[in-house]
């Protein structure tokens, strides 16, 4: 495989675990009744964003160089829908499910299936299509969690980034160590 190749995956798998990581840090600040709160009636919940991603990943990466990516089983208009059976708990267990499925796709791909094509509802995308398509899906969808979770924490909020007002703190010298200003 080449570098570029190589560099690449590398880089997609590490930004979606960055925002896996995102998503779970925003999600770990409220508690249960904000996780399914809603900021309107148009709007969704955290749990409801929760739902849709692990839902669009099962269908996205179940069989993803073989199947279309929306697979017929999906009810996409159920995943904005809280059920009976949606608890934090059983959420969290569909989101983690999706993130194995997610990995486990990408993992053992190599730079020969980079420029296959795969369906996603029937149109054709090569593999780095895909996986960028994805990768922006996701992001969306996290900062969705990121905003609802800062919005319902209120001043208990932990940044997930550099603070309001703290972006001195955080430069980088010429060096590439990190810069502190003196007091």
């Amino acid at each position: 495989m080449t570098d570029v190749a190589r560099a690449w995956l590398a880089d997609a798998l590490l930004q979606f675990r960055k925002y896996k990581a995102m998503g779970e840090a925003a999600f770990a600040q409220v508690d249960d009744a904000a996780f399914f709160r809603t900021i309107d009636p148009e709007s969704n919940s955290v749990a409801l964003v929760v739902k849709h991603l692990a839902n669009n990943m099962r269908s996205r990466w179940t069989d993803f160089l073989t199947t279309d990516g929306e697979k017929p089983d999906r009810n996409r208009d159920a995943e904005f829908e809280r059920e009976r059976a949606d608890t934090r708990e059983s959420l969290m267990g569909r989101w983690e499910e999706g993130w194995a499925l997610t990995f486990s796709a990408i993992e053992p791909l190599g730079e020969a299936d980079l420029l296959r094509e795969v369906p996603i509802r029937g149109q054709p995308h090569t593999v780095i299509q895909a996986i960028n398509r994805q990768l922006t899906h996701y992001a969306y969808h996290i900062g969705q969690i990121v905003f609802l979770a800062k919005h319902f924490a209120g001043s208990r909020w932990k940044s997930l980034s550099i603070p309001k007002g703290r972006s001195k703190d955080f430069e980088v010298g010429k060096d590439g160590k990190p810069y502190r200003p003196s007091a």
